[in-house]
């Protein structure tokens, strides 16, 4: 093709006109004027679509499939390979797999969403979402889910880790972010969890779950949500949960318990807030992004909101409650009677009117027993058979499985031995008991009043230190007396 800078210099130069370029180049005279106005090269405008002989019967079928997508979960929409498939299994489609696919791309190019940039002011907007990780609790592989909350303005994140992701987490992990940060934001995006969630109405309006609701009184926070399936409208905690993912947890890593799973979050949290603290003169980082987010936060109520859902359970003639397919003990003087509980994401407590009664661990898998011995002491006092077979007993620490199967399977009234062992319990404390246990079981003395002999001698005080005897005291000199001289009074002794 003719140099444009060749036809230009010509004609503004050497003074040719159009014609003779023409006629000496051998192009036409529209293409000589164009490469005079403009030193562009030409282009070639299309019209309309080139036709596609393969692909143009099937255009409005393939259509009408993507505009149903728009209906569909995001994740069971089309795809251009199934688009294909679709069309040789149903319609006997001869063309190629990549013309099906040049196709929908073009289709899909033109109907591509459009994103506005947002901002928030200091203080105004948090972002809340849940993310899973796995990590090593204990030696055990746990689920970890992931509270995650970032403040809109200044990028601050808090990240907290729960073992659930119901209710009474998403409370506590509210808890402790506003603690954390020493101050409540105006407000909070959320996607549309169940936990607060209860019904998705027209537009921007929810029916929250009443704890919820009573969380942002508490607070004095507003809560909007994304439109359903739009997470993206939150995308600065979307991008959070991938973050401390990749940063704070890989490799897997492995703690003794949550609490120290949290602690590392929450130093990793810090250290990702130095990086927004300011670097000094020619610092490259903002200097002042979290200051001015503190400043802009609302105060934190004068106390902390109870992060837990209540409830009344009835205690059985097992001395037990049942609390989502698990079952707790309770002290065997309530069996019966209708206790409050009270249901936080690590515990269990159980109230009788003001009156704390038993305090639990949670369990979060099924079927699973928690019980606690001296719950049922004042039941074993009056029914001493039942410690031979006690489901209290094997949850205690091995020492008292050696000593059951010695006392209750070597001698036909061993039991009794067994229960009153195990009354020891409303005397003394549980380790020191089970030391004792150990040391009597050593000594081959396996009797409640050795063991409670063995306690006593530890809690004993210690003996006290010699008075000195002044020495006048000292030497007087006291001789011992005749106690035959008692036999004298035994009258008729010598009859």
């Amino acid at each position: 093709m003719v140099d444009i800078e060749f036809i230009r210099k010509k004609h503004l130069v050497d003074g040719w006109s159009i014609r003779k370029i023409g006629r000496q180049l051998g192009i036409s005279r529209q293409v000589v004027r164009k490469a005079i106005e403009s030193s562009d090269p030409p282009r070639y405008n299309l019209k309309k679509p080139r036709p596609c002989p393969a692909m143009d019967p099937f255009c409005g079928v393939v259509l009408h499939w993507l505009e149903e997508d728009q209906n569909a979960p995001p994740k069971q929409r089309h795809t251009a390979r199934r688009i294909y498939a679709r069309l040789v299994e149903e319609y006997t489609f001869t063309g190629a797999e990549s013309t099906v696919r040049r196709y929908v791309a073009q289709l899909k190019a033109y109907g591509q969403e459009v994103y506005i940039p947002l901002e928030a002011a200091w203080g105004q907007q948090a972002q809340i979402d849940w993310g899973q990780a796995q990590v090593r609790i204990a030696d055990k592989p746990e689920v970890a889910h992931l509270f995650c909350l970032r403040l809109k303005a200044s990028g601050v994140p808090f990240v907290w880790a729960a073992p659930t992701e119901k209710l009474e987490a998403f409370l506590e992990g509210h808890a402790r972010a506003f603690s954390w940060l020493g101050g409540v934001p105006s407000e909070c995006l959320y996607d549309n969890p169940k936990t607060a969630v209860v019904r998705i109405l027209a537009g921007p309006y929810r029916q929250e779950h009443t704890v919820f609701s009573s969380l942002r009184a508490h607070y004095l926070f507003d809560s909007y949500f994304c439109r359903p399936g739009q997470a993206h409208e939150k995308g600065a905690v979307e991008n959070l949960v991938g973050y401390v993912r990749r940063n704070a947890l890989v490799p897997v890593p492995e703690f003794a318990s949550w609490d120290e799973l949290n602690e590392h979050l929450l130093n990793w949290c810090g250290r990702d807030l130095e990086r927004l603290q300011p670097r000094g003169v020619g610092g490259r980082r903002i200097g002042h992004r979290w200051e001015a987010e503190r400043v802009g936060l609302r105060p934190l109520p004068a106390k902390p909101f109870c992060c837990s859902l209540a409830k009344l359970v009835v205690v059985s003639r097992l001395s037990l409650v049942a609390v989502d397919r698990n079952r707790y003990s309770v002290p065997c003087r309530y069996v019966g009677r209708t206790l409050r509980l009270a249901l936080y994401t690590d515990r269990v407590e159980l109230w009788d009117q003001q009156e704390r009664v038993a305090v639990h661990d949670r369990c979060y898998g099924r079927g699973e027993l928690k019980l606690l011995l001296e719950h049922y002491l004042p039941a074993l006092a009056r029914k001493p058979r039942a410690a031979s077979h006690a489901a209290v007993v094997r949850q205690m620490p091995a020492i008292y499985g050696i000593v059951r199967d010695k006392l209750c399977y070597g001698h036909p009234e061993g039991y009794r031995e067994f229960a009153a062992i195990l009354l020891l319990h409303q005397e003394f404390p549980a380790e020191a008991v089970a030391e004792a246990l150990e040391e009597a079981n050593d000594s081959g003395y396996l009797q409640a009043m050795t063991v409670r002999q063995i306690l006593l001698n530890r809690t004993s005080p210690a003996s006290p230190k010699p008075i000195a005897v002044p020495e006048r005291l000292a030497a007087i000199n006291v001789s011992l007396p005749d106690l035959y001289q008692y036999n004298k009074l035994l009258v008729g002794a010598e009859r």
